[in-house]
């Protein structure tokens, strides 16, 4: 029989699911189909990596659902494109379906797939799902993106209509490919191994939510909405969220907004993966000292708060929203050391890592990026820790022997570090 197929990829989950929906209200049956990407998970150093583990018991989870509706979620482990040239000899495929992405791998993968079904005039069929707005759906009055957040809020808050946030009833589907189930691999056949690690499920703590404006910025508080792996993986709606913030938090819709405003940039200027986004900065003379950044990777800089915070990151795979800021800055201005080079730290190790948010905000600390910080701003550690965590609380928690004989003194006086940095950047002017 004809049928259509549904590709997940960043959007795990069977409920409002805009590819999955439009894929379900045509009259074939859809078969649902998940790729372990080989040229993705190659790149990843750590066969115990946490994430592999997220999307892999959520891709369990929908399997298990399908079981349901006497169908079953078909994984296949390898090259997407020489996949899609398999799958059709097996299959009589009418069209596929998916979610966009905006990384470029993601957008140069999909183009290669795109091009190979239309030349077996099969239809490739994506929609937007894991934004509001996506690519050029804001743009300013000639014509081009926004380079600075608030101009570009103003204009998502100005465009925005409930209409954006209607649900798609895709749980509802009945029309799933009947089959008997498929294989399902182990996570060894895939390569990888088992974490330890237990995710946050994806729930909204209304009375977090509601605090969320006064509590977010200090560590030693579970204040943190802590959604970012499941808007990363798609196992919750980006609608939902966005409607869950207009009801409780207005400065957890701008954190939303800024995701949004992050990942157009990404889309418009890919350059932003391996080079500054102000180019201005091109020929900044990074110091790029290896013990200074093992020390710094390492949590022994001798500041508490950086510390404690690169030690929270190794330790579980996440490090609270200030300190990320706190610990960039510090690489950046104190240590005069390349973005690039914490952006991949960061990279190898956040379980909610997205390469756009990731790229943004190291950009924004380090001064490269759009609407920054200006490059003269520059976070003083010990103020940070005055203000927000003011008894050390979690300082402790995450470096034990501070305040001992055992912690290490700082590695760079303050004034010293923010004046060579400032002449670093200087020198472009």
């Amino acid at each position: 029989m004809k049928i259509n197929i549904f590709w997940f990829r960043r959007d795990l989950r069977l409920n409002d699911n805009t590819g999955l929906y439009k894929a379900l209200q045509n009259k074939l049956p859809v078969l649902p189909l998940f790729i372990f990407d080989t040229s993705i998970l190659s790149k990843l150093p750590d066969k115990k990596d946490s994430r592999v583990n997220f999307f892999y018991n959520q891709l369990k989870e929908i399997d298990r659902t399908l079981a349901g509706l006497n169908s079953s979620l078909l994984i296949r482990k390898g090259d997407p494109l020489k996949i899609f040239k398999e799958l059709i000899k097996e299959y009589e495929v009418a069209e596929v379906f998916t979610n966009h992405d905006y990384e470029p791998y993601a957008t140069e993968r999909d183009d290669s797939v795109k091009k190979f079904l239309q030349s077996k005039n099969i239809r490739f069929s994506s929609f937007k799902d894991q934004v509001i707005f996506e690519k050029q759906d804001i743009l300013n009055q000639t014509g081009n993106p926004y380079k600075v957040y608030t101009h570009y809020k103003n204009k998502w808050n100005e465009k925005f209509t409930d209409e954006l946030i209607k649900e798609y009833p895709s749980h509802k589907g009945k029309n799933f490919y009947p089959t008997k189930p498929f294989p399902f691999p182990s996570l060894q056949e895939i390569g990888f191994k088992e974490s330890e690690y237990s995710f946050p499920p994806p729930a909204f703590n209304l009375t977090l939510l509601k605090n969320y404006h006064t509590q977010r910025d200090f560590p030693a508080l579970n204040a943190t909405s802590r959604f970012g792996i499941h808007l990363r993986f798609g196992t919750i709606s980006i609608r939902q969220a966005i409607k869950k913030a207009m009801q409780t938090n207005e400065t957890w819709l701008n954190e939303l907004i800024w995701r949004e405003f992050f990942m157009q940039l990404l889309y418009n200027f890919p350059y932003v993966v391996n080079e500054p986004f102000n180019k201005h900065f091109k020929n900044l003379e990074w110091r790029n000292n290896e013990e200074d950044f093992k020390k710094w990777c390492e949590g022994k800089t001798g500041y508490p708060l950086v510390d404690a915070g690169m030690r929270e990151l190794n330790q579980t795979g996440y490090m609270h929203n200030r300190v990320r800021m706190v610990t960039a800055s510090f690489l950046t201005k104190h240590l005069l050391i390349d973005w690039r080079w914490g952006e991949k730290y960061f990279a190898d190790r956040l379980l909610d890592y997205e390469l756009a948010s990731n790229n943004g905000n190291w950009q924004w600390s380090a001064g490269t990026g759009a609407d920054a910080q200006p490059f003269f701003r520059i976070f003083n550690p010990i103020q940070q820790q005055k203000k927000f965590d003011p008894e050390f609380i979690y300082i402790k928690k995450w470096a034990p022997e501070f305040g001992s004989d055992k912690y290490p003194k700082p590695m760079i006086e303050h004034k010293f570090a923010v004046e060579r940095a400032k002449k670093a950047f200087n020198k472009l002017k």
